[in-house]
C-alpha cells in the first residue's frame, strides 16, 4: 500500500491539497444526499420516466434546497446511482386489415392539428395478468397527447373498442371539427365504429396499409404507457383495469413531454381554453 506522502509526491501535489479535495467532495456528497430521495419519489408514480423530464420536474426543488446541480452533473449522479433507466423495445401485432370492409383514406397527410380535438388518434395494444392476454384500446389527441378514452376487455370486438371512443367524446370540451385516425383493422372499419363517428360529425382517417409508422403516435403513446407505466402483474383484469387508470391519471396529469414544451397532456389541452378565454375578454 502507498502511503499518503508517497502518493501525494508521485501525483505533484501537496497532502493539504488531498484532504481539502476530500473535504470538497464529503461536502458535495452531503449536498447531494436529499436527490435520491427526490428521484425516487417521482418514480413512485412514474417508474420509468427519463433523466431529461425527471431534470425539469425537480430543478424547482434543486433551487429551492440550494442543490446546484447542472442537467449533465445530474445525469452523471443517475448513472453513478444506478438510476438510469434502460429502454424497453417490444411489438406485437393487433391489426387484421385483409378484410372487406371499407377503409377510409388517410387525411392526415394534409393536416396537422394546431388545437386540441381537432384530431384524435386510436389504436390497440395488449396487456397481460395472470389471467392471460388484454387488450386496452386508446383515444389520443394528437394536439395534446391527452388520453381521451379508453377501454380494457377481454377480447378486441367492436363494441368493446367503441367504448373507449364513447369517453372520448364524452370528454370533449370545444366544439370543433375532428378527424379520427387509425390503422384499417377490422374494429375501426365495422359498421358499429363507423356509425359512432357520424353520429358525431367525426371524419375517419386511416393509414394506407399496414404500416405502424403511419400511426407513429398512438404507438407512441401505447409504449409509454406500457414501458413506464403498466410494470407490475396484476392478477386478474379487476386488478388490471385499477392499474390502468391510474397510469392513464398520472400520465395527463403529472407526466411532461418534450414535444409539449415540457408541459403535461392536460396543461397542453386546458391551456387552449385560457387563450380562448383571453381572445374573448
Amino acid at each position: 500500500m502507498i502511503s499518503l506522502e508517497r502518493a501525494s509526491q508521485l501525483l505533484g501535489i501537496t497532502r493539504q491539497c488531498i484532504y481539502q479535495q476530500e473535504r470538497r467532495a464529503l461536502k458535495r456528497a452531503v449536498e447531494l444526499s436529499p436527490v435520491k430521495n427526490m428521484v425516487q419519489e417521482i418514480r413512485r408514480y412514474m417508474p420509468r420516466i427519463g433523466g431529461k423530464k425527471l431534470y425539469f420536474l425537480l430543478k424547482p426543488k434543486f433551487i429551492t434546497h440550494g442543490i446546484k446541480l447542472g442537467r449533465d452533473n445530474f445525469f452523471s449522479y443517475l448513472r453513478n446511482e444506478r438510476l438510469l433507466v434502460k429502454p424497453k423495445r417490444s411489438y406485437t401485432k393487433t391489426t387484421y386489415s385483409k378484410h372487406w370492409m371499407k377503409k377510409h383514406p388517410n387525411l392526415l397527410k394534409e393536416v396537422t392539428p394546431q388545437a386540441p380535438e381537432e384530431v384524435f388518434v386510436s389504436d390497440i395494444t395488449y396487456v397481460q395478468s395472470q389471467e392471460g392476454v388484454h387488450y386496452l384500446s386508446l383515444v389520443t389527441d394528437a394536439y395534446s397527447r391527452r388520453i381521451m378514452g379508453y377501454e380494457l376487455s377481454d377480447e378486441m370486438k367492436a363494441t368493446d373498442v367503441v367504448k373507449a371512443l364513447d369517453m372520448a367524446i364524452d370528454c370533449r370540451q370545444y366544439q370543433r371539427d375532428t378527424i379520427h385516425h387509425s390503422d384499417r383493422g377490422l374494429q375501426y372499419c365495422s359498421k358499429v365504429y363507423q356509425k359512432k363517428l357520424n353520429e358525431n360529425d367525426i371524419k375517419p382517417s386511416m393509414t394506407d396499409g399496414y404500416d405502424c409508422y403511419q400511426n407513429a403516435l398512438a404507438e407512441r403513446i401505447n409504449g409509454i404507457l406500457k414501458q413506464e407505466f403498466l410494470l407490475y402483474e396484476c392478477k386478474d383484469l379487476d386488478e388490471l383495469r385499477c392499474l390502468v387508470e391510474e397510469s392513464i391519471f398520472i400520465y395527463n396529469e403529472m407526466r411532461p413531454h418534450l414535444s409539449l414544451g415540457m408541459n403535461t397532456p392536460n396543461q397542453a389541452h386546458k391551456k387552449s381554453q385560457v387563450h380562448k378565454h383571453l381572445a374573448f375578454n
